[in-house]
């Protein structure tokens, strides 16, 4: 693409989480929808499984690379070869749903060859996935550049490159399922990431601290990778009304898992039940199981109980858009202690635009977000005093609570809402493909 030519077409692959609300495909699903709002014709392609969204689903009516079909390639020689109109079968989206609703999900502890597999693209077990999609987007789709959400579905890209195709990648979260990977699959896979790269005219991240770690890891150079601030849509969103009469409360919207820190809330919430003038100050969490963590929330749950809070919490289970704001307009605070380093922090910038203040750990992008649009406090990670005492001392005064999160809110609607998100990304997708790439060159390697 020459300088001064817009983009008018987007194909953007974004990867299912199985029944899952992900954050990645929340954010997915929002910039595609707000580009299209925009004018520009925005495609997003599921890969895996159909993606699941709390907002107008805008992704395609079909499923690129179906988690059943490339595990089964994966697994049985046979399948590699499968008549076409079979693999079509198994990849339709209401089979993958009716798959995934049935508690179909998988560690990526036990994925390790599959991803290598996939990552080799044209040289793994699903070649032929690679050749399916590379025929649609150059035959039936034309983009004026694809946009991939992580770089573990990139197998494709020196395909798509020799096609001519443009491309750009969005990095936001693949150290945390490359972290997971046992050996040697984890070490293979990192080398063959650091292969694509060659490949890949542009990377995009939320935030700096994200920047220079995948930098880092995958060896990016550093003109290559740019970072767009997060944005949420925010046209539907009221502010929380505190009710000084309720409970206090504090609030956890996230993945009910060891990663999200859940085993630290709870910690940390049976210790600021023990210091004084608490006996109103209840928990209200909400989080996706799955097959994978539902023993570890249940033994979070039970610590609750066994401290004699049964009456102290309550658990929404897995809610829907209504549900999650209902959870934050009961909510005093929000608090997600994450373990691992967040990229994005898309729950944080959703609580704020409510106007109900946030307590994270001080680490990731949680730093650089609330440098940005305040609305909360910083605690010493992976420490539930230190969180127990910060929880005591803020709800003291939930008049200065409440006024916390307006301001974060006011930031949030500003300048971190959907529509600059899109208007911001667009116009660095522009400068990346204006650039020469005569430094890029398609790479055999994988």
């Amino acid at each position: 693409m020459g300088d001064g030519q817009s983009i008018e077409r987007i194909a953007y692959l974004t990867s299912g989480a199985a029944n899952m609300y992900c954050g990645s495909c929340l954010h997915d699903n929002t910039l595609a929808r707000a580009w299209n709002q925009m004018g520009v014709d925005a495609l997003l392609v599921p890969t895996y499984t159909p993606i699941r969204t709390d907002e107008e689903d805008v992704s395609v009516d079909q499923v690129f690379f179906g988690g059943i079909n490339v595990f089964l390639q994966q697994k049985i020689f046979f399948f590699r070869y499968l008549p076409a109109f079979l693999d079509r079968f198994l990849d339709k989206p209401w089979l993958l749903r009716m798959a995934t609703s049935k508690g179909l999900e998988i560690s990526p502890r036990a994925l390790g060859a599959l991803t290598v597999s996939m990552l080799k693209g044209r040289n793994g077990n699903q070649r032929k996935e690679v050749r399916r999609l590379c025929k649609w987007l150059s035959g039936d789709i034309k983009p004026d550049v694809v946009l991939l959400s992580n770089l573990l579905i990139g197998g494709c890209i020196p395909e798509l490159k020799r096609l001519g195709l443009p491309v750009v990648v969005t990095l936001q979260g693949d150290d945390i399922f490359l972290e997971d990977l046992i050996e040697p699959f984890k070490s293979q896979a990192i080398d063959i990431l650091r292969d694509l790269v060659s490949n890949v005219d542009g990377f995009l991240v939320h935030s700096e601290y994200y920047r220079e770690y995948m930098m880092e890891l995958l060896q990016i150079p550093a003109d290559r990778i740019h970072v767009v601030p997060l944005g949420i849509e925010t046209k539907d969103i009221t502010k929380a009304t505190t009710d000084m009469n309720r409970p206090r409360t504090i609030g956890y919207m996230a993945r009910m898992s060891r990663e999200k820190g859940l085993h630290i809330l709870v910690d940390a919430f049976i210790q600021l039940k023990q210091l004084p003038d608490t006996d109103d100050i209840r928990l209200h969490f909400a989080g996706w199981r799955g097959v994978t963590n539902q023993q570890f929330a249940e033994e979070q749950i039970q610590k609750l109980k066994d401290a004699g809070l049964d009456d102290c919490f309550v658990d929404y289970g897995t809610v829907d858009r209504d549900g999650k704001l209902g959870l934050l307009h009961e909510s005093d605070l929000l608090c997600v202690p994450t373990v691992y380093q967040e990229p994005k922090g898309l729950f944080a910038l959703e609580a704020l635009a409510h106007g109900v203040p946030v307590v994270l750990p001080d680490h990731g992008a949680f730093p650089e977000v609330l440098g940005d649009v305040g609305g909360g406090h910083l605690v010493r990670p992976d420490d539930p005093q230190a969180l127990a005492a910060c929880w005591h001392a803020i709800l003291q005064d939930r008049k200065a609570l409440s006024d916390l999160g307006n301001r974060g809110r006011a930031a949030v609607l500003e300048r971190r809402d959907s529509k600059t998100m899109a208007a911001k990304t667009l116009e660095v997708l522009q400068s990346i493909l204006s650039t020469p790439t005569s430094d890029i060159s398609p790479s055999d390697k994988t």
